[in-house]
């Protein structure tokens, strides 16, 4: 799988242990971005990564900082990005196999780089589900082309869609 992957300046170790994770795994790591300073912006890092998810440059994303937590606020402007932050395994797999997230944010102050690992296969392992699984993905993209209405969504249940 040919994974793109950034960190910010509080994020680095965690991204040297992913990446060395990933390879010995055999995939194709893409790394994003020029080596961080500690006064670079995480939105101005991970924007690349999340237009080349976007854009399908890459199969998944994971963007590592302090929390993860601002860097996937960021990600999710993207259109076509679903982004994430995760702190255990179960919440990896029910991400992708429920949301089809594609960008995984990890905080290395948050989590070990053992935990990392882990989590990141969960991810990488999990598949898509179908389903309710499916007809909610749609909603959550009729969300976005819509901008900031529910109207999209709204109007098409009230027309009989199943909840």
């Amino acid at each position: 799988m040919k994974i793109g992957i950034a960190a910010d300046h509080a994020g680095q170790g965690l991204q040297r242990a992913v990446s060395e994770h990933l390879r010995a795994k055999g995939h194709s790591v893409v790394p994003f971005g020029d080596p961080p300073r500690p006064d670079d912006d995480y939105p101005l890092i991970v924007a690349p990564l999340a237009e080349a998810v976007a854009r399908g440059d890459v199969d998944r994303a994971i963007f590592m900082c302090g929390s993860g937590i601002g860097p996937s606020v960021a990600a999710n402007k993207i259109p076509g990005v679903r982004a994430a932050v995760v702190t255990d395994e179960w919440s990896a797999r029910d991400a992708v196999e429920h949301v089809d997230v594609n960008l995984l944010a990890l905080g290395e102050r948050v989590i070990g780089s053992e935990l990392a690992k882990s989590i990141v296969d969960a991810y990488l392992d999990a598949e898509v589900q179908g389903g309710r699984h499916a007809r909610r993905r749609e909603q959550i993209r009729e969300l976005e082309r819509a901008g900031r209405t529910t109207e999209a969504v709204v109007l098409k249940r009230s027309k009989g869609a199943p909840t």
